[in-house]
Parts: C-alpha cells; sequence; structure tokens
C-alpha cells in the first residue's frame, strides 16, 4: 500500500478546515494529569533508510529455527496465492462495511466466510470472526449465560485440558460480570476429562460444559458421551476446536445426539503466518435458535428493491449500535484482512485440500512421536489417540534439554512445567505438513545429544 505523506501546509490546510489550531487541540478532552509526557525507553527517531537496516539486521539474527512448537499456533504451508490477493489495496485498506451500498465485495467475502465456517464447523450461523480463539471462547461463556435462560447459576465446567490461556483469558474477562469458571480434572493415565469428573455435578444447576477437541495436550476427548451428559442437565456445550482437524474429525455440529451449542476456535492455521504471535483471529458458530445471543457483527445475505442480490450487516447487537448497557458484547473488530486470508485459503484449498493437510499433519505427528521415543529416557505420556500434538516426559529437566536444542537452531516444544507440574518433566511437541522424514530425524539425533548433555534428575 502507498505511503503519502503529509506535508506542514497539508496539516495546516486540514487543521483550518476542521477549524482547529493545532492537532493537539484535537485531544483536549483528555484531561492533563492522563496524558503521558514521554515514553521512557523509547529510542530517537530513525529515517527510512536507517530503519531498514535496523530490521534487516533484526531478521538476519533471528535466523530460522526448525520449529516443532504448536499449543495454539500453527506453522501451515500458505499457498503464495493466499497473501497475494490478500495484500492487494481493495482487500488491504477496506474498512469495516458500515455502508453496504460502497462495501459489497468486503461484504460478499465475510458471507462466504460465515459460510465455510459454518459448514466446516458443522454448525447453521457464523459471526464475521472475534479477536482471537481465547477471547472467542469468554465470548462464548458469555454467551452461553444468555442463551440458557433456564440455569441462574452462570457456572461454566471448563476442563484443565483446555488450553491455560484460553483458561486464564475466560477469567479476567468474564468473571467480574458473574461468571463462575469450575475446573474439571483430567485422568492421568489417558490425558482428556473422563465421565467420572462430573459425576459431582449432578442435579446442580450448570449453565455450561467447555470441551476442547482436540484438547491441549492434543488428545482427543469423548465429544459424544461429554455432550450428551451436559444436554441431559440442561447445560449448554460450548466446543473450543482446531479448525485444520475438522477436515477429519466429526465437527461439533454433530457432537452427541444433538450437537454443540457454541463452536469458537483460532483462526490462525487457516493461511495466517505465525507472526510472532498475532495478529491472529477468532471464529464463532452457533444454532440459529441462539443467534440473538451472538456478539459481535453478522453479514446477511438479501435481495435489493431492484431484486438484486446484496450483502449487508445485520444482527448488530452491539454497543456501538444500541446502548451500552443492553449490548451482547463490546467486540469492535472482526479481525478483517485475517478473515479475508483465512476466506482465500479455504478457498483455494477446498475440502480435498484441508482433509489432505490435516491427514498429512497427523501423520508426521506419529512419525515425530514414534522418533523421539527412540531416544533414551522419552517416553509419551498419555495413551490413545491423538491428532498432531503429543506431550512427551523426559526423565531430566525439560528447560535445559530445550535451551540446548535451541542452540543447535531447534524449537523443540513447549516446557509444560509451569501449566501442568503434576507433569513433571513433560514437554508438548508438534508436527504439521511442513515438516519432512529429514526433519524429524535431525530432531531425533540433536535431542538425542541434548539429553546426553543435560544431567538426568
Amino acid at each position: 500500500m502507498a505511503f503519502i505523506p503529509h506535508t506542514e501546509a497539508d496539516v495546516a490546510q486540514m487543521l483550518a478546515a476542521i477549524g482547529v489550531k493545532r492537532i493537539e487541540d484535537l485531544f483536549d478532552e483528555i484531561p492533563a494529569q492522563l496524558r503521558v509526557k514521554s515514553l521512557a525507553g523509547v529510542p530517537e527517531e530513525l529515517n527510512e533508510m536507517e530503519i531498514g537496516r535496523l530490521m534487516s539486521e533484526r531478521a538476519r539474527s533471528d535466523g530460522v529455527a526448525l520449529s516443532f512448537l504448536g499449543a495454539g499456533a500453527y506453522e501451515h504451508h500458505i499457498p503464495a496465492a493466499v497473501w497475494a490477493i490478500t495484500t492487494r489495496g481493495e482487500f488491504y485498506s477496506s474498512y469495516t462495511p458500515y455502508q453496504a451500498e460502497a462495501s459489497q465485495g468486503t461484504l460478499q467475502l465475510i458471507y462466504e466466510f460465515q459460510t465455510m465456517i459454518a459448514r466446516l464447523t458443522g454448525m447453521e450461523v457464523s459471526n464475521a470472526s472475534m479477536y482471537d480463539g481465547a477471547s472467542a471462547m469468554a465470548e462464548a461463556a458469555l454467551m452461553a449465560v444468555r442463551a440458557n435462560r433456564k440455569s441462574k447459576s452462570a457456572r461454566i465446567l471448563v476442563p484443565t485440558t483446555v488450553h491455560p490461556h484460553y483458561r486464564r483469558v475466560a477469567v479476567v474477562a468474564a468473571s467480574n460480570q458473574g461468571l463462575k469458571f469450575e475446573e474439571l480434572p483430567y485422568g492421568a493415565a489417558e490425558g482428556s476429562t473422563p465421565a467420572a469428573a462430573l459425576a459431582k455435578y449432578e442435579g446442580e444447576d450448570v449453565t455450561a460444559l467447555v470441551i476442547q477437541q482436540p484438547n491441549f495436550f492434543g488428545r482427543l476427548e469423548d465429544v459424544d458421551a461429554l455432550t450428551d451428559w451436559a444436554h441431559a442437565r440442561g447445560s449448554l456445550v460450548i466446543a473450543v476446536v482446531n479448525p485444520t482437524s475438522l477436515a477429519v474429525l466429526k465437527p461439533p455440529g454433530e457432537w452427541g445426539a444433538r450437537g454443540a451449542d457454541i463452536a469458537v476456535g483460532e483462526g490462525q492455521p487457516l493461511g495466517v503466518p505465525l507472526s510472532s504471535g498475532g495478529p491472529y483471529f477468532g471464529f464463532m458458530t452457533t444454532r440459529m435458535q441462539h443467534v440473538r445471543q451472538m456478539p459481535g457483527r453478522l453479514v446477511g445475505r438479501t435481495l435489493d428493491a431492484a431484486g438484486h442480490e446484496g450483502f449487508t450487516l445485520t444482527l448488530q447487537a452491539r454497543e456501538q449500535h444500541i446502548r451500552r448497557a443492553r449490548a451482547t458484547s463490546n467486540i469492535c473488530t472482526n479481525q478483517g484482512l485475517l478473515v479475508t486470508a483465512a476466506t482465500i485459503y479455504l478457498s483455494l484449498m477446498g475440502p480435498q485440500g484441508m482433509a489432505r493437510t490435516a491427514a498429512s499433519a497427523h501423520a508426521r505427528a506419529r512419525e515425530l512421536v514414534a522418533a523421539l521415543m527412540r531416544v533414551p529416557g522419552v517416553r509419551l505420556a498419555f495413551a490413545g489417540a491423538y491428532f498432531h500434538e503429543a506431550v512427551l516426559q523426559l526423565d531430566r529437566p525439560v528447560a535445559p534439554v530445550l535451551k540446548a536444542l535451541a542452540a543447535r537452531g531447534i524449537l523443540g516444544g513447549l516446557d509444560l512445567s509451569a501449566y501442568y507440574p503434576e507433569l513433571g518433566a513433560a514437554l508438548l511437541v508438534c508436527a504439521t505438513e511442513t515438516k519432512s522424514a529429514a526433519d524429524i530425524e535431525r530432531y531425533r539425533a540433536t535431542l538425542q545429544d541434548a539429553m546426553q548433555a543435560v544431567r538426568a534428575a
């Protein structure tokens, strides 16, 4: 996108047109005591040439590590066409399509995104996306309280196999609004949520049950049994899903006898690069009966006065459009650029391409686990099926092993000690279709060297 600088004369002319003398006058409503006089630690400004050199130096220092990290953000192949189209000016610079008559292209793209996400999850309606997967789960909990009017408890059961960041975001975002998040323990042998963990809630008022599939350990939960348990007791089900896995796993709309009530997840695997942690986007789908409780914005298809097909925003129960106290949410963005990339990615991949990607990622993960378990002192933490992540347990501390791997150009996975100390020296590893047999063998050989270099506990 072109950079168009404004000269001092341009700025003066614009200020004169709106009747103010200085740019600072535009912010005079902010009390002086709230204004920051300076930003400590911010270096002096650089010109364009200096900035370019600095960024090039930093890029070279980063290098390109061989990564086996996952835990909610995944390295997938992104066809070159995805961002070649996404960064075209008509997409790259478009803003929220409030004026339908001027935004038909953007509205149609969002409508197609909603359609594909609804089909992928097996649900009936999708919104135009959210900030990220974690905040989408928090919003789903708030939505469940509004939608399940028979429940008065605002209690949300969340297995500890749900992503730790998602659980923390939900508490921060929603607990001050009266929601109570209660954690369910996982089975030590299988790394998933056992039916026994739900027994203590028999006969109690529970608003919703959260189920992550695959869960944070990469394991597959018994979604049918958990969903039917919740529905039999008047609770809603909130599904947290990996969109890539839905190409080969049962979608949440088909869980149990009735399917999940709300499905959310992180959209990053759909054509969005890792980008040092963001920006990403979240998706949310639901049953049509709950659509008026859904946060964010939706795009609908209609006919205009001349009978021509058109697209427009609809069902926007947000604080920008109605009184704040009555708004269903204060979500103010749909992460439009990332949604554009995801829509193009899904269009290019199609059902067959998505299924091949998911199957390849699963196959690479199985190869990875099998290879690493040949290293003395490494074993699989949980028995049973997994998608493209698994937890390994080492016979020595994980942190120094990961440090040794990083020194050799390999990001070996996530140390789980801070999140699940009861697992001891546990390591979450991930493989996707981007990993080759040579990559896996390099990791195995390097891990064996690193294990020998680090003293056993």
